[in-house]
């Protein structure tokens, strides 16, 4: 039988590698679970590489061309699934986020990436490469803004987010930046493409005080929970992890005030800015 073809890295590479891999694998007459003990690695790990929302290591690839008798196909072609126009740190979870039919996300300092306007998303650039020329910024503005287009058919993706009154607080960019980027936020929600609820501060304490939260969720992969800090980001598919994170999820939007309070405080903080009020 003729080998696996070399893959084309402007056609969905990623998701041929999956495809590949699941036919080796089912030719092979192994189980996600058998084929994961050979990486040590979980069955839904193997699951998720073959759906295409994991990315495949040099190190996984060698094991799987030893494990599944495919020469050196894998090891050569994982290159091609790692090219990425975002960020190392970020482009397997923004990779991923294109598969997902459900992102659930807190974000306690900042408006989420994919509800940014243009002006908003420079401004964090700017504050995060001080130094960066104009040229490069428009290119990672423009990058970012391609993301949004997952939200032009919301039955396509259900996104729900909690963002922290914190963040509708701090002024990024100047009021007028922030006064347009709470009115898209709070029109994005009126436009029912996302769920929207604010975490105000007379909420106290609670149980996300620690950090952002983002959750995924595939209709062809078992769920994942993306941790990011300064500089860096994974992804994590531990069945206990995710429930733990969906749990705080769960609690924070009971916490929250509802997207109709949510909204009724977005439009007030858009006004506030828009007439340089701001407390």
């Amino acid at each position: 039988m003729p080998g696996p073809k070399d893959l084309d890295p402007s056609s969905s590479p990623r998701a041929m590698i999956g495809a590949e891999l699941r036919h080796a694998r089912e030719r092979k007459g192994l189980s996600q679970e058998q084929l994961g003990q050979v990486l040590f690695v979980s069955g839904s790990f193997i699951g998720q590489l073959e759906a295409g929302t994991r990315r495949m290591q040099p190190e996984y690839a060698r094991l799987l061309d030893e494990a599944l008798d495919t020469g050196d196909f894998f090891a050569r072609n994982c290159v091609a699934a790692a090219k990425s126009k975002y960020p190392e740190h970020f482009a397997e979870a923004a990779e991923a986020e294109a598969q997902a039919t459900a992102i659930k996300e807190y974000s306690p300092l900042l408006i989420p990436g994919l509800l940014q306007t243009p002006e908003y998303a420079r401004a964090v650039f700017r504050a995060y490469r001080p130094t960066e020329p104009d040229r490069q910024l428009d290119e990672l503005v423009s990058v970012r803004m391609s993301r949004a287009t997952l939200l032009d058919d919301p039955t396509d993706l259900v996104l729900w987010v909690v963002v922290d009154e914190a963040a509708l607080r701090r002024v990024t960019g100047g009021r007028t930046v922030m006064a347009e980027a709470v009115r898209h936020l709070a029109d994005t929600s009126r436009q029912h493409r996302a769920i929207v609820q604010v975490l105000p501060f007379e909420a106290g304490a609670h149980t996300a005080m620690e950090g952002p939260i983002r959750l995924m969720d595939f209709a062809d992969a078992p769920p994942v929970v993306y941790f990011e800090g300064v500089g860096t980001g994974r992804l994590e598919d531990d069945p206990t992890t995710v429930r733990q994170r969906q749990r705080t999820f769960e609690l924070l939007t009971a916490c929250a005030l509802s997207p109709a309070k949510s909204l009724v405080l977005l439009d007030a903080v858009a006004q506030d800015y828009a007439h340089e009020k701001h407390p």
